[in-house]
């Protein structure tokens, strides 16, 4: 079994809730420097006059052949067997930044201990049945949990 976060941009009005969440349950101080793993932008358009901008929430992909996993020469980010999501263990991280080179999503960042930090997309809530944090908090269903 595998999950993915979906995003619903119709429904998405970049209120940031998502992003605080993502702070709250990741123990992230934005006054220390660091960011939130999960972002919300307002788009704009020119391509589509119709659709002169709209909002967007964004962290990892999860990507199922996500290339930060063998761009890692520590082996610290893999698939969990049981979620699939991409997930990391920074114990022999040597902060190189091979992994945030490699993802075109832009999702791997530095922690303020110099090793590499990203969404797991809340694996361990995940695992103990529960919505990823982002997803719970989300006031007008734009993130949603899917199986896969």
């Amino acid at each position: 079994m595998s999950y993915k976060i979906t995003f619903d941009e119709t429904k998405c009005v970049a209120c940031g809730a998502c992003a605080i969440a993502c702070m709250d349950q990741n123990d992230i101080l934005v006054e220390e420097g660091q960011f939130p793993l999960r972002r919300t932008f307002t788009r704009e358009s020119r391509l589509h006059p119709e659709e002169k901008f709209g909002y967007y929430s964004h962290a990892c992909e999860h990507c199922d052949e996500a290339p930060c996993i063998p761009a890692c020469p520590s082996g610290c980010l893999f698939k969990d067997p049981e979620t699939g999501f991409t997930v990391f263990d920074t114990t022999n991280c040597i902060g190189c930044r091979s992994c945030a080179f490699a993802c075109p999503h832009g999702a791997p960042a530095m922690g303020l201990d110099g090793k590499m930090l990203k969404c797991d997309g809340c694996n361990q809530r995940v695992k103990a049945g529960m919505l990823p944090a982002c997803v719970a908090v989300c006031p007008f269903d734009a993130l949603a949990l899917v199986e896969e």
